[in-house]
């Protein structure tokens, strides 16, 4: 089948990575004068050469078959700024890498058009998000580790990759970072680390080999998507020890593929028994791994991918008919408030 010619920007750089793997041709935008989301290829990584930097002010010359926002800002400011009329009718998905921030529950989303299709990461961020007639869909992580790298754990010492952690604060786990490293030894690399004693930045190509030397994994955060730090760390057969938050909880078994609770002086016992316990790291690490593979393998993500987007290319996008019963009142979602209320589309099914 034609490899397609995709737009989108350079917002995640370990995603964007998974998302290079895809059997199309990506193009990013890049300017000079540091605006968000314009750094094209950026720094750091190696790209194949099917991923493509282009300056921004020649995106309106050139064709595409869709255009993949990543960001609020790419969808309400960017489009408007660097593609023509006709380039925004193109086909075009909205990716979600996070759930949402002012509320948990009752935040509708800034795409609201039933002609774009809205791809979580995560189930957790579906369920959070009000979509209302946006269609949506989840693409689960995928990510490939390096051949060859897998688990030692010899470093008595738990490992957390976290960029501007001191920055991001509470949501990002900050606070409980701090208290448990007071009690365990561990060690923060990531963007801006070192400013709050950690080891500064890894270049992403070298972190999983890096990372496999340690315990255990140790994730503080209480707000985000799936990070793709933990799922890499699971990959490389590290066992977790994690917050029960967001989608957390359907990833990690306690007790079995690492240790989960939303009591944090918990973990910190956790991590204290892996320490003294390397085999049960191991066993841990070797169900982490491969919950990992069969979760989260770059495979079954090309292929979703790639199975969204020419769908999306190819074929009439979902259109809701709504159905009611009852007062037709809108509850607090943003939703219809009554007995019943189904939705079926008009042309093709896109959520599962």
């Amino acid at each position: 089948m034609d490899r397609l010619r995709i737009l989108t920007w350079h917002v995640h750089g370990s995603y964007l990575a998974s998302l290079a793997r895809l059997d199309h041709e990506i193009f990013l935008p890049r300017r000079d004068d540091g605006s968000p989301a314009y750094g094209g290829l950026g720094s750091g990584r190696s790209w194949p050469a099917s991923v493509h930097e282009v300056p921004a002010d020649e995106v309106r010359n050139l064709e595409f078959d869709v255009i993949v926002f990543q960001s609020k800002r790419n969808y309400e400011v960017d489009q408007h700024e660097i593609l023509t009329p006709a380039q925004r009718r193109l086909p075009r998905v909205f990716l979600e890498h996070d759930p949402p921030r002012e509320h948990p529950t009752d935040t509708r989303h800034h795409v609201d058009d039933p002609n774009i299709l809205l791809v979580h990461v995560t189930h957790f961020n579906r369920l959070m998000w009000d979509a209302d007639r946006t269609p949506t869909t989840v693409i689960e992580h995928g990510v490939a580790i390096p051949d060859g790298i897998r688990y030692t754990g010899e470093l008595e010492r738990g490992i957390t990759a976290i960029n501007e952690l001191r920055k991001r604060g509470r949501r990002l786990g900050a606070d409980i970072f701090a208290l448990a490293r007071s009690d365990v030894p561990l060690d923060l690399v990531g963007m801006d680390s070192a400013e709050i004693g950690g080891l500064g930045e890894i270049p992403p190509e070298d972190l999983a080999a890096f990372e496999a030397r340690y315990r255990f994994y140790f994730n503080p955060v209480r707000y985000t998507s799936l990070p793709l730090a933990v799922v890499e760390a699971m990959s490389v057969g590290m066992p977790i020890v994690a917050l029960a938050t967001t989608e957390l909880p359907i990833v990690i078994e306690n007790g079995v593929n690492g240790f989960i609770h939303a009591d944090p002086d918990k973990l910190v016992e956790a991590m204290q028994l892996l320490l003294v316990e390397p085999d049960l790291a191991r066993q841990m690490g070797e169900a982490a791994r491969a919950t990992a593979d069969e979760r989260f393998g770059i495979e079954r993500f090309t292929r979703e991918w790639d199975e969204v987007l020419r769908l999306v290319v190819g074929q009439p996008m979902r259109r809701w008919t709504r159905r009611r019963n009852g007062t037709g009142r809108t509850n607090g979602s943003g939703n219809e408030d009554h007995d019943e209320e189904t939705a079926t589309p008009d042309s093709v099914e896109v959520t599962p």
